[in-house]
């Protein structure tokens, strides 16, 4: 039996749960009685052929996330490959939720997506990085509902279309999406909908142009709005970054002092930092020369 035609969850269910007590026959269930999205390690451990697995998906058709029910008898005659249609489903969601740093909140999105989706995927990490764990889990978690089940629609849904990034990159994640056949869902935002790649009427298409231009658009937008605050607060006087290390009276004791041919390593001995994480310490040469040439001494010798 090659690997395509090997049934795991049927070969995984011939076995009692020794996490769950789910009896053979029946897929394992949580404590809070419903059926578990996944199969218990310790159960893989009884089948040889997936021991070393950390991760096997209960079907759709047993109806994970639901109410546990009980399996039919071993022994009894079930079909290998049950097919998730005749049993009445026709899509599945997987949820992802995202935000970018750690002062922002997720629970938002969480409760939106938990109710509807099979399972919820979540982090925070920046759209300026490059690889995200959890993303990339739901991605292959959705991938593997697809080639297992080719007849049930497998839908990523998020919050909205900017949890999946900006930009071009926001284009290419989509494009992978289509290429695997997953539907994109959006509960909230200027395109809340469904979108499947196998739509006819081009609806699904459609959509790639419209993110990476609203994407790019709010990018532009965003870049233009913090110009303005900047250019605005420098016209109060206010021109942002870290405040000199030297105050003042420490700044004018060391031009004095370098005014009268005082070597630098000597100043930098008698002049002391008065504010921050350093105070109380010298400074160092490459801070006490810029310091100097900021405030009009620009040739250090």
């Amino acid at each position: 039996m090659n690997d395509e035609e090997f049934d795991a969850p049927g070969a995984i269910e011939r076995q009692p749960c020794p996490t769950c007590d789910a009896p053979a026959g029946s897929a394992c269930r949580t404590g809070a009685g419903k059926t578990a999205a996944k199969y218990h390690t310790r159960r893989l451990q009884l089948v040889p052929r997936v021991a070393e697995e950390l991760h096997v998906l209960t079907p759709p058709d047993r109806g994970p996330g639901k109410r546990w029910v009980l399996g039919p008898e071993p022994g009894a005659h079930v079909p290998a490959q049950a097919s998730p249609l005749e049993a009445g489903i026709t899509a599945v969601r997987i949820g992802y939720a995202r935000c970018s740093t750690a002062t922002q909140e997720l629970q938002s999105q969480l409760d939106a997506l938990t109710p509807v989706c099979f399972e919820v995927f979540h982090e925070k990490v920046s759209t300026r990085v490059k690889v995200w764990p959890q993303y990339e889990k739901a991605v292959a978690m959705a991938v593997r509902f697809k080639t297992l089940h080719p007849g049930v629609q497998v839908i990523l849904t998020v919050h909205e279309f900017r949890r999946l990034g900006r930009g071009t990159d926001l284009l290419v994640t989509v494009e992978d999406l289509r290429k695997a056949g997953i539907a994109l869902e959006f509960l909230t935002g200027p395109i809340t909908g469904l979108y499947d790649p196998a739509d006819r009427h081009g609806q699904g298409a459609i959509l790639f142009g419209v993110l990476a231009a609203l994407s790019g658009a709010e990018r532009t937008y965003t870049r233009e709005r913090t110009l303005e605050g900047q250019e605005s607060a420098r016209k109060r006087g206010r021109t942002g970054g870290r405040p000199p290390s030297l105050d003042a009276d420490q700044i004018d004791y060391a031009l004095a002092l370098r005014a009268k041919g005082t070597p630098m390593k000597e100043i930098q001995q008698k002049t002391v930092i008065t504010r921050g994480k350093h105070k109380g310490r010298h400074p160092s040469l490459p801070t006490l020369y810029r310091t100097l040439a900021e405030a009009g001494q620009d040739t250090p010798t």
